[in-house]
């Protein structure tokens, strides 16, 4: 993984866990899984993100999508193409 990418992951990670004070927070890196994809040469990755927080008790799986991407917004469509979400209540764990 490169410093970029390594970079954009620690700030990634950063802004879920400002956000969303999550109790599991799994984020990995696909890009290399979809090289050559259109997507891919504007330099934005490919992202997969699990995350249980209390946060998303009670709430519609769209509201809680909504949540995730709202924390690393500024992001989107530059350095992250593409963002896999799984986002959990930890009763639903």
């Amino acid at each position: 993984m490169s410093q970029i990418q390594d970079s954009r992951m620690e700030r990634m990670r950063a802004r879920f866990e400002a956000a969303l004070t999550p109790v599991e927070l799994v984020l990995e890196d696909d890009s290399a899984m979809h090289a050559g994809h259109a997507g891919a040469a504007s330099g934005g990755g490919h992202y997969n993100v699990r995350i249980v927080s209390l946060q998303f008790e009670g709430l519609k799986l769209v509201t809680r999508h909504r949540l995730v991407y709202d924390s690393v917004h500024d992001m989107m469509h530059k350095e992250i193409h593409a963002l896999a979400i799984t986002a959990l209540a930890p009763s639903e764990v």
